[in-house]
């Protein structure tokens, strides 16, 4: 299948699976505390990429580990925690919907830091993506007016965590196949997630209830499906596409994301679906052909 076609069946079931991870962290986090859900997530999509590609770590040259790391931390460690937080405080839908600020920061942080062009259409396209956004965040915070909305920030610091790995994978990492990246980047992040689960006292409090059964299952889906699989799509995505393409995977996750929270009880209006219309037209122009 040529790239051009299969960018666009990746971008499409990565919005599926990622739109469905913040139902999936809200029930999760039901009960479980945000820093348990972020570093047992980690954990057990350490160890789902162990199992399937630990042979993988061989191919890794020294030069490449401290961009492992450093794609690492700020696309996935941090915001596991950042996420798992702002879900614990706000609609997982307009969690969601904030989360599409990434294509706007991977375009500003790849021009500013790693020297990445754009044309005039790519920016026109974000702009109006993010007009989508912005309608869909305003019209959240009028439904829900009791939403403590400063944890909104913890979203905004994700992004631009996200704007950074999406760079960095891009220019320094794209001679790495993907499930050696993210197999990589899971293997230098497990043993500080281990000791921030330890610092929780998650193993002396743990109790084998149904609730705290459930919630490791939640995670389960979330790290295997979500992160693991996702992951190693993701950095595919990004090797035969462009980084503003990539991140535009961030304006259709709002759409099932919300989907999701209409079937859980949280509010939508209709100028909320018209947001997510516009959202769809930012991604075309972005990566409408010449």
């Amino acid at each position: 299948m040529e790239h051009k076609q299969l960018r666009w069946i990746f971008l499409f079931t990565l919005a599926i699976i990622w739109g469905s991870s913040f139902i999936l962290m809200k029930y999760a986090l039901v009960s479980l505390s945000p820093i348990q859900v972020g570093a047992i997530r980690i954990l057990f999509t350490a160890a789902f990429l162990l199992i399937i590609g630990l042979k993988k770590l061989l191919t890794i040259k020294r030069r490449h580990w401290y961009y492992l790391a450093l794609n690492g931390f700020v696309g996935t460690f941090f915001p596991s925690f950042l996420f798992a937080y702002a879900v614990d405080k706000i609609d997982s839908s307009i969690a969601s919907i904030l989360n599409s600020l990434t294509p706007l920061n991977t375009l500003i942080f790849g021009a500013l830091f790693f020297g990445f062009g754009f044309k005039k259409r790519q920016l026109i396209g974000v702009l109006v993506g993010l007009v989508g956004t912005v309608l869909l965040i305003l019209k959240g915070a009028e439904v829900n007016p009791n939403q403590d909305y400063f944890y909104a920030s913890f979203i905004l610091i994700a992004t631009i965590g996200y704007a950074f790995n999406v760079n960095i994978l891009k220019k320094y990492l794209h001679d790495l196949d993907a499930l050696s990246i993210t197999v990589g980047n899971f293997f230098l992040m497990m043993i500080p997630a281990f000791f921030v689960l330890l610092y929780t006292d998650f193993f002396e409090t743990f109790e084998p209830t149904k609730g705290n059964l459930n919630g490791l299952m939640y995670i389960a889906i979330l790290a295997i499906i979500g992160t693991g699989l996702a992951k190693i799509m993701f950095n595919r995505l990004i090797q035969i596409s462009t980084p503003i393409f990539s991140s535009s995977v961030t304006y259709l996750i709002p759409i099932v994301a919300i989907t999701w929270g209409v079937l859980d009880g949280e509010k939508v209006t209709l100028l909320q679906f018209f947001s997510g219309l516009i959202i769809l037209l930012g991604v075309y122009m972005v990566n409408k052909a010449k």
